[in-house]
């Protein structure tokens, strides 16, 4: 693995502290702002409106641009916007300072994640993109506990201060050990419009709808989990970062996991991680009032959830090989669609009264959508394989031999079905 992908990984670990650390501080933000928890919740749906709007555009905005500059412009704006977030004098201004952040969030995701899929082959794909993803899970290890334990000691506005250390730190190392990449010319010159073509594909459609899905099944939870824990599991204030490093945890190992298994069995990782989730979830809305269940299936919830993040990226990248930064645009733009509505409609059900339990049954059913939608995507991907090979024994005159190696796997000719329509 090229240590430029390592390096990416560790901006992402800065990204994602900012991203998820207000699961943490929420309830110290919301008190010094004279806000609700659902109305402070709705600063996490903030940043993730930012990142849906912001992959696409800015991905569009700078596909013409080298890369390596892209990404050092974006962290900088980034790290700028944690200081305005720290400095904030109201909640108008905090929120602004979100939305700010995720745009350069968003665009970094996107521009990195097509730097990081195009310094490895194909069949290691989902191993680069468990290394960005990774960045993610370490985030909720430390740095997100981290932040929780400076807002409850030194003030919320501290856990911003440091996020923008962090991001000084990243943009030092993608300065120092990113590689120049030139803007290519000529027939690898890229094009907005053959880009914007591979939205003509059910897959595309189906693996950000299946993605979104999942993203709002986790993030509807892990939105309120701060509160549910206290407040429905009854722990301390100042146990809630020890549990947030739990998550952070069980992300590492799943991250790990799904990173190993998903080039080989892309669907299988994908499924079974979200009907992992889905049951995870209805067990904690059935034992959320235990604290020794819920601090378990929180630590749980952050292996299934994270396992599938590979495969989704890699799964994004091999439905739509022509358009390499528009796919992980995509994929940061479907996953933060679920961010947005996975908060927003966890404070519905608060707001409405149900209890936080009740966002956990949410979650779950969300969980359960999302495993529909990629059981769908998968007929649909062994319908044109099968297909496929039908056509071509026939053109070729292949033994059954040869059809039965060529049909090998529905799920590892992904990448081969990628590239025939790349």
């Amino acid at each position: 693995m090229p240590l430029a992908v390592y390096v990416l990984g560790l901006s992402v670990f800065a990204l994602g502290t900012s991203e998820f650390m207000l699961s943490g501080i929420l309830q110290p933000l919301a008190r010094d702002m004279g806000v609700s928890i659902p109305q402070a919740g709705l600063l996490v749906s903030a940043f993730a409106i930012g990142m849906v709007v912001g992959a696409p555009v800015l991905a569009g905005a700078t596909l013409q641009l080298p890369r390596r500059t892209t990404l050092i412009a974006l962290l900088a704006v980034f790290g700028l916007g944690q200081v305005a977030g720290a400095l904030a004098p109201s909640y108008g201004v905090l929120f602004v300072s979100r939305v700010v952040s995720a745009l350069a969030c968003a665009g970094f995701w996107a521009v990195g994640a097509a730097v990081a899929v195009s310094l490895v082959p194909v069949t290691a794909r989902a191993r680069a993109m468990a290394v960005m993803v990774g960045g993610l899970s370490i985030a909720n290890i430390a740095g997100v506990p981290a932040g929780a334990l400076l807002g409850q000691h030194a003030g919320w506005r501290s856990a911003f201060w440091a996020v923008a250390v962090l991001s000084a730190v990243g943009l030092i190392g993608v300065i120092a050990l990113v590689p120049r990449t030139a803007v290519p010319t000529g027939d690898e010159r890229p094009v907005l419009r053959r880009e914007l073509s591979i939205y003509r594909d059910k897959q595309v459609w189906l693996a950000l709808i299946g993605t979104a899905l999942n993203g709002a099944a986790v993030f509807a939870l892990f939105s309120y989990l701060g509160p549910l824990l206290t407040d429905t599991a009854g722990l301390s204030e100042g146990s809630v970062p020890t549990v947030l490093a739990l998550f952070g945890v069980g992300a590492l190992i799943g991250t790990f996991v799904g990173g190993r298994i998903a080039d080989a069995h892309p669907f299988g990782t994908i499924i079974g991680g979200i009907s992992a989730s889905a049951t995870v979830l209805a067990l904690l809305a059935l034992t959320a009032h235990q604290p020794i269940a819920a601090v378990t299936l929180s630590l749980l919830l952050g292996v299934t959830a994270f396992a599938t993040a590979p495969a989704l990226n890699a799964r994004m990248f091999n439905v739509a090989t022509a358009a390499p930064t528009l796919a992980g645009a995509t994929t940061t733009s479907a996953f933060n669609l679920g961010n947005t509505i996975g908060p927003w409609l966890g404070g519905l059900v608060i707001g409405a009264g149900w209890g936080y339990p009740a966002v956990a049954w949410t979650a779950a059913l969300l969980a359960v959508l999302g495993v529909g939608t990629t059981v769908v995507a998968l007929r649909l991907h062994r319908t044109r394989s099968a297909s496929r090979l039908v056509a071509s024994s026939a053109d070729a005159a292949r033994t059954p031999t040869d059809a039965a190696r060529t049909a090998e796997s529905a799920e590892s000719a992904e990448s081969a079905e990628a590239a025939q329509r790349g």
